[in-house]
């Protein structure tokens, strides 16, 4: 696929600011309304954005809440570098 660029102007939301996605964005994505999107600040000053990973945890009941979490943060925070050491 081609890079393709796209801009968008911060506005005012409430008391906020914000930014709106374009379709082909949420498209390219496979984001919806009502999902969840992380965000992960680089150094460099990039961000990236992706929709959120949510972990299916059933038949998981007698396990800890608080370890689901911490797996579940895990993935979150770290979903890149686990598919890059799936991917050698």
């Amino acid at each position: 696929m081609a890079v393709v660029q796209m801009e968008r102007k911060v506005t005012k939301i409430g008391n906020s600011l914000g930014l709106t996605l374009p379709q082909e964005v949420l498209e390219h994505m496979g984001i919806k309304q009502g999902d969840e999107v992380s965000f992960q600040l680089k150094k460099n000053g990039e961000i990236s954005i992706k929709k959120s990973v949510h972990l299916n945890f059933d038949g998981l009941e007698g396990i800890d809440q608080d370890f689901l979490d911490g797996v579940k943060e895990l993935f979150n925070n770290y979903d890149n570098t686990l598919k890059n050491l799936a991917d050698r």
